[in-house]
């Protein structure tokens, strides 16, 4: 048993933070976090600096993107096989390997392949991180009680908008002060940082299956479970198309020049705006958990971001801008944890690897979608009618999941905490 798991029933709702188990990991979330945005940042730059081709730009997304994508089904049949604690810090010990790469070939050590080793060595981040989120994910169950969840899953949203923030600032600052290779030489360190808080990380792993599926059934039946509950589908599907159609973030740097005439300095203020917002009301979730009316809060979450972002696109006011991109931010921060909660509470232990791996494939590149559908729309509508359009797409896509789903528009979060959801559908066999 886990120390968390051992807990006398009257510590059952301590604070997660007094868990040394917990906060490894929480210190395992912010390295991966900070080494990922630092490596991103600095090789947007090394992209740019190499080539003065903003389309290039472009193509690292899509370099990553292709990799998580093949490899996330996978990755989650492993992490449902294999000890998890010990696979997480080898995935977090393999992240260290693409800033490696980079430094040699800004060292000039690799130079055959010009541009194309850049992107090759991003292809492999793509393919670990297809493992982090569901190690993650995984171990958060193993370290906390069920009646933790919420508050656990609050202080984990407020580590990843922490590292969301702070990493391309470390990034950017390392890059203007040391160099490139300085930068990734620090995106080593948080890397290798991440792999020793999990090997410290003391947590029982679940009892090895005696007979195994075929690893494509084993696949197959975790979409199954996630296809076959309303109230998971519906999280998912809530989150990942308010994200595509509510990018509305994406279009800052042109909303800054042509419409709020404001200097470069308000772009930081608007990328940062949504975060500190999810970061607040993070802190707050940590201190006031949610239990009743869950999904309908969920929904209305959703719907709220929608109207922030129809907010955005009509504002011509620069700090009314970032008012509603803060309060974009607060909705999102909620969404967030609601559906983090939801997937812990949910999913069975054996299956956390597969679910974790298909709600990545549901967000995990929701945001470059997101960015893509915003542009083409600017391009086809305007910028203000894109954004409009969005927002109230978002708030179409909650109305129409309230009217499908109306388990999910039910949900307490005491209807799941009592032990996780058995599949609605049966398998064949």
């Amino acid at each position: 048993m886990t120390a968390a798991h051992s807990q006398r029933p009257e510590d059952s709702r301590a604070a997660p933070l007094r868990n040394p188990n917990f906060r490894l990991l929480m210190t395992y979330r912010i390295f991966t976090i900070l080494s990922y945005q630092v490596v991103a940042v600095t090789v947007g730059w090394h992209i740019y600096e190499a080539t003065r081709n903003p389309w290039m730009l472009g193509l690292v997304g899509l370099a990553e993107v292709l990799p998580y994508f093949c490899v996330a089904p996978f990755a989650g049949y492993l992490v449902d096989i294999l000890p998890r604690r010990k696979l997480g810090a080898f995935a977090a010990a393999c992240l260290a390997i693409t800033p490696l790469l980079l430094v040699a070939i800004t060292q000039g050590w690799w130079t055959s392949m010009g541009v194309a080793a850049i992107y090759a060595a991003i292809a492999l981040t793509g393919c670990v991180r297809a493992f982090l989120g569901p190690v993650y994910n995984a171990l958060f169950a193993r370290v906390l009680p069920r009646e933790q969840f919420v508050r656990g899953a609050s202080l984990g949203s407020i580590v990843f908008q922490a590292g969301l923030v702070t990493g391309p600032a470390i990034g950017g600052f390392i890059v203007g002060w040391a160099g490139k290779s300085m930068a990734y030489g620090t995106a080593v360190v948080f890397a290798l940082c991440a792999a020793i808080a999990l090997l410290r990380l003391k947590v029982s792993e679940p009892a090895p299956q005696l007979q195994r599926a075929p690893i494509f059934a084993s696949i197959a039946e975790g979409a199954r479970f996630v296809f076959g509950h309303q109230v998971l589908l519906g999280a998912l599907a809530l989150d990942m198309f308010a994200v595509m159609f509510g990018g509305a973030i994406s279009l800052a740097p042109a909303f800054i020049q042509e419409i709020l005439h404001y200097g470069p300095e308000g772009l930081g203020i608007l990328r940062g705006a949504p975060a500190l917002g999810a970061v607040a009301v993070g802190i707050w979730l940590a201190r006031h958990p949610l239990d009743r009316n869950a999904g309908r809060i969920l929904l209305f979450a959703v719907a709220g971001f929608g109207l922030c972002m129809i907010g955005f696109g009509l504002s011509r006011l620069f700090w009314l801008s970032a008012f509603f991109l803060l309060l974009s931010g607060v909705f999102d921060g909620i969404s967030v944890v609601t559906r983090s909660t939801i997937m812990q509470l949910a999913t069975p232990d054996h299956m956390r690897g597969r679910v974790s791996s298909i709600n990545g494939l549901f967000v995990g590149s929701s945001n470059e979608i997101g960015a893509f559908y915003a542009g083409s729309m600017a391009r086809l509508l305007g910028l203000m009618p894109a954004v409009v359009l969005g927002g109230c797409v978002t708030m179409g896509v909650a109305a129409a999941t309230a009217w499908r789903a109306p388990k999910l528009r039910r949900l307490h979060f005491s209807d799941l905490r009592a032990k996780p959801l058995e599949s609605e559908t049966k398998n064949p066999a």
